[in-house]
């Protein structure tokens, strides 16, 4: 397992600022990041996966050691096939932390030598989770605070039945 690659794996519908937080925090620390897009069929999502890929990478294109991928796997599945020492967890506050703590426990005991690391996000960005950011949008509240504006203006596309990322 590599110590100097981790995974910052994430449904990322849509990708926040918190998320964006921690990737580049994230970035400046290993030689290599991957941006892992989940595709669980039983989360039901505003974008596509592919559309939620397409915004990570326009948002990180000038990283040139950042790689967005999508899996429809383990985290630990994807860490193991990519040679991935390192899962990078993202903890707003204490609520967080516990479901984190327990899902690292599960994460050791299929993979003993990945370690999980938690990163506490900007105490400006706490309050950011994708679903408060969905349910603003859909209430017509301005969500350009939480998100970047090719996000913002792909959440409005979305709601008006256009596709911006496409």
């Amino acid at each position: 397992m590599n110590s100097k690659v981790a995974v910052f794996p994430g449904t990322f519908d849509p990708p926040s600022l918190g998320h964006m937080d921690i990737i580049y925090r994230s970035a400046k620390i290993y030689d290599k990041l991957f941006v892992v897009v989940a595709d669980n069929i039983s989360k039901k999502t505003m974008f596509t996966a592919q559309e939620r890929k397409a915004m990570l990478q326009e948002l990180l294109k000038e990283y040139d050691n950042v790689e967005v991928c999508i899996w429809s796997g383990t985290t630990v599945d994807f860490a193991e096939t990519h040679d991935t020492g390192i899962v990078i967890r993202g903890v707003r506050e204490i609520n967080d932390f516990g479901y984190e703590f327990e899902l690292a426990m599960v994460y050791k005991h299929m993979l003993p030598d990945l370690e999980v690391l938690f990163m506490p996000t900007d105490p400006n960005l706490s309050m950011i989770r994708s679903s408060m950011i969905k349910e603003m949008a859909l209430f017509g509240a301005d969500i350009a605070p939480f998100v970047p504006k090719l996000v913002s203006d792909a959440v409005k596309a979305k709601l008006n039945n256009t596709n911006v990322l496409t």
